[in-house]
Parts: structure tokens; sequence; C-alpha cells
């Protein structure tokens, strides 16, 4: 019984992880943490998480995908190209980064996403103003985005919904079918890497992809039918949360 315990657990975390990333993203704050109680170094536990969330988030792709267009101009086939080939540089670098090092880096990426989404409509207000942002921003923004979520993936979904805000002034509700896109798109070129490099603990990412898969239907569907303020506060507090955590564990 005790064996089952961490089975159970980390299907429970990828049930909560797949509707995060239908809903605003940051699935991966459910499923890292449950996978390194589990006595996963924090790199594993990355790559473990990203391959156990993939098929979650491809449902939840595919449960938005009438609501897919361009974003900013660009056409979202554009941006998920861009976004395969950046997650495979960004998982590669994943797998030559020391663990200490990986803890250190991640607090300060998921603070930023939060400052951006928190801060996100005035600074996009202030720079339509006095920037225009064009397809070429975008697409440099959506490599480095690609790169980012194959190296880490958590926050990605959170990251990109708050960049898009910032540059292209839409609402986290408009971007639920590119963010749910581009989240696994990112997820599927880093999980090639990953399993390609022997980095993935099976016996807890078979349990955990189908939490996710449970998820992210459940959270896409329920995504459907919430108002943007709803959404928009989730997204704040799932950030802010997880901000918190990550520093307290690395820095406290």
């Amino acid at each position: 019984m005790a064996n089952l315990l961490p089975l159970a657990l980390v299907f429970l975390a990828g049930l909560v992880g797949g509707a995060m990333n239908a809903l605003a993203g940051g699935g991966t704050f459910a499923t890292l943490p449950s996978l390194l109680a589990a006595g996963l170094p924090a790199n594993v536990a990355n790559a473990t998480s990203n391959v156990a969330l993939l098929p979650g988030a491809a449902t939840s792709a595919w449960a938005f995908r009438d609501e897919l267009g361009p974003v900013a101009g660009v056409d979202v086939r554009v941006l998920a190209g861009i976004t395969f080939a950046g997650g495979l540089v960004g998982a590669t670098l994943l797998v030559v980064t020391p663990s200490d090092t990986f803890d250190v880096i991640i607090p300060w990426l998921v603070l930023y996403a939060f400052v951006v989404l928190a801060f996100g409509r005035r600074a996009s207000a202030w720079l339509s103003a006095r920037v225009t942002i064009d397809a070429r921003t975008l697409v440099v923004v959506q490599a480095l985005l690609g790169v980012y979520g194959g190296y880490f993936g958590g926050g990605v979904g959170l990251m990109t919904t708050a960049t898009y805000g910032l540059l292209a002034a839409v609402t986290p509700r408009q971007m639920f079918a590119p963010r749910t896109l581009m989240l696994a798109v990112a997820n599927a070129a880093a999980a090639i890497v990953f399993v390609a490099a022997g980095l993935v603990a099976w016996r807890l990412a078979v349990p955990m992809l189908a939490g996710g898969m449970l998820g992210g239907w459940a959270g896409a569907i329920v995504g459907k039918r919430l108002p943007a303020g709803a959404v928009r506060a989730w997204t704040l507090l799932v950030t802010g949360a997880t901000t918190i955590v990550f520093f307290l564990r690395a820095y406290g």
C-alpha cells in the first residue's frame, strides 16, 4: 500500500496540473513538487513532468482548436514551428545544466511571469501609445518562449499569456487557444530530447500522464465557460503562490 501512495499522489498532481494548464498555465507547479517529494532530482523531475503533461496539453489544444487564429497578425502555424525549434534548444540546455544551477534559476523566471501578468494591462497600454509591435517582435519573443518552454516548462503557459497581453493587448481568455497549442508544441519538442537522453522516470510519469490527460480535458471544458476576470484572478493567484514557494525552496 505504501508503494502505491506516491503513484496516487502523482496521479492527482497530474490531474490538477492538466486542468491548470488548460485554464491559465502553470501546471508544472502542481506536478513538479510531487515528483521532488518522491525523491527525484530537480532536472529529472522537470523532464518527467514535461513528458507526463504532454498528452494533457495536447488534449486541451484539441478542445480549443475551433478558437485558433492569428496572434498579432502572425499565423499560429508559424508560431508553432518557431516554438518547436525553440523547445528543442531549451530541452538540450536542460540536459547539460547541473541540477543545483537549475534550482537557482527557476524562481526568477516565475517572478517575471507574475510581474508581467500583474502589470501587463497598464504596460501594454503604455507601450501601445509609444511603440508599434510588429510581427518580427512577436516572432523573436515566441522563439525565446519556446526555448524557455523546453528548458523548464513551468509557467510557460503563464508567461505566454502575460507576454501576449503585453505585446498584443489581448486578455488571458482570448489566449486560451493559441497558448494551449504553444504549450503542447513546446512540450512535444522537449519530450523528444528528454526521452532520448533517458531523463524520464517512467514509473511516476505514467500515472501522472493519465491524470494530466483527464485534467486537461476537464479544464478545457470548464475554461470555455469562465469569464476573463475569473481567469485573470486564478492566473495571478497561482503565479504569486508558486513564485513564493520557489524562492523559499531556492533561498530559504
